[in-house]
């Protein structure tokens, strides 16, 4: 379940176990979850030698919370995976900078994944089509009959298509199914549905089929969150017309990203920043997911941004999102690995679809808090102030110095370099 607030005040300002404890109490988590997200090993030889073939040890990553997430008027607190500064705090302050107009609102499409079977061979690859299409009913009623819990719980495969491409090896039959996963990812679902129906096909085309395997540009599965943000939230001075002015310069800095592919992939990179760590804080495969959204920049068109921004008719900002999410809370990682588990109810999913809804909103406030930071006072301001304690810790320092060094450069008013901070920590221990 969301918690009742995500506005935690002072958050960052607790030590590591203060947090720990306050993020298990928001999310009523049991001892175990709190032990898991304690341990730094927290993932046992045996448990890892069950999830991958020739395990020799684990790598552990940070795991920070934004906070002050409102979606569809519940409050979240999102875990996020991931080793680079300024990504937590820049979802976070972005996340807030919503509030007055209710944050952020989600219209997602249900889960619907597609799996794909080619067909090769034929002696007329536009009436094997037909053929296939002909056969519609009789190969969705395959389909369904080898996953009866799938369309127990309400899912199952729900149409077919086909189309006919041509390729260096002539032309082929690409045969679609469309399967509604509910709350699994549903890989293991739809392959297992294309391979049944694999046979039947041959069968039906007089060709042969090689490929039975699902898409990740699930075109059918996508998250749709959007959000409306004040001139007045936009400025950190209180002053609207500040904020007006930030809001320009923001949607300058998208307006060229959705000219040049260029600057989208990185735009997009910004966009990932947040989703990807999520997916992996919870167990998802998040290459799925990043391998699908990067396709879906350019699916039907030149790549461009996964985001969209205007400014309405009160001189709001407004930003919506829209990509594939292939998320699951069934089967995986997620049901395997202890931190995923614990990460899972911090967030406080009850389904699928209400992860993909809080990933895309972060994916949003992360990207605004991109454009924000480039259209003012550039991205490497918040970024190297965050990254000036492993900058410190690069140059030798050791773990009573860091925090000192880093004082000292902020004190000097000094730019942060690697330069900088070695002559900060020679002149302390001097």
């Amino acid at each position: 379940m969301p918690i009742e607030n995500s506005r935690l005040r002072g958050f960052y300002k607790l030590s590591v176990k203060e947090r720990r404890e306050k993020v298990a109490e928001l999310a009523g988590l049991d001892q175990d979850a709190i032990d898991s997200l304690a341990a730094t090993g927290e993932l046992s030889e045996e448990a890892a030698d069950r999830i991958i073939e020739n395990v020799i040890g684990t790598m552990a990553l940070p795991v920070g919370i934004a906070t002050n997430f409102i979606i569809d008027g519940e409050h979240y607190i999102i875990p996020f995976a991931l080793e680079e500064p300024s990504v937590v705090a820049a979802a976070s302050n972005m996340a807030k900078r919503c509030h007055a107009k209710g944050g952020f609102t989600s219209n997602n499409t249900d889960p619907i994944m597609i799996g794909q079977i080619q067909v090769v061979g034929c002696e007329d690859a536009f009436a094997a089509k037909e053929a296939i299409l002909d056969s519609k009913k009789e190969l969705i009623d395959s389909c369904n009959e080898v996953d009866p819990i799938l369309v127990k719980f309400g899912g199952g495969c729900r149409d077919l298509n086909a189309r006919v491409i041509d390729t260096q090896s002539g032309p082929m039959v690409i045969a679609h199914i469309l399967v509604d996963c509910r709350d699994a990812m549903g890989a293991n679902a739809v392959n297992t549905m294309a391979e049944t129906i694999a046979p039947r096909i041959e069968v039906i085309t007089g060709g042969t089929v090689i490929l039975r395997i699902i898409s990740n540009l699930a075109i059918h599965r996508l998250a749709k969150v959007s959000a409306t943000f004040t001139p007045l939230e936009m400025s950190d001075s209180g002053d609207s017309e500040q904020g007006s002015d930030v809001i320009d310069g923001i949607l300058q800095a998208y307006h060229f990203a959705a000219a040049d592919p260029f600057r989208a992939t990185t735009h997009n990179k910004g966009i990932m920043n947040a989703i990807s760590p999520i997916g992996v804080a919870c167990g998802q495969d998040w290459r799925a997911i990043e391998s699908g959204a990067h396709s879906f920049a350019s699916h039907e068109r030149t790549y461009g941004s996964l985001t969209h921004w205007e400014k309405d008719s009160e001189g709001n900002l407004f930003g919506s999102i829209e990509l594939p999410m292939p998320v699951g809370l069934v089967g995986g990682a997620v049901r395997v690995h202890p931190v995923a588990k614990a990460n899972v109810a911090i967030v406080g999913a009850r389904t699928a679809d209400e992860l993909s809804k809080v990933m895309a909103a972060a994916g949003l406030a992360q990207n605004l808090g991109a454009l924000r930071a480039l259209a003012t006072v550039g991205i490497q301001a918040g970024h190297m102030k965050l990254h000036a304690r492993n900058m410190a810790v690069t140059a030798g320092a050791e773990d009573h110095e860091v925090d000192l060094v880093v004082d000292m450069i902020r004190a000097s008013g000094e730019r942060i370099t690697a330069a900088t901070i070695e002559n900060a920590l020679k002149s302390l221990r001097e």
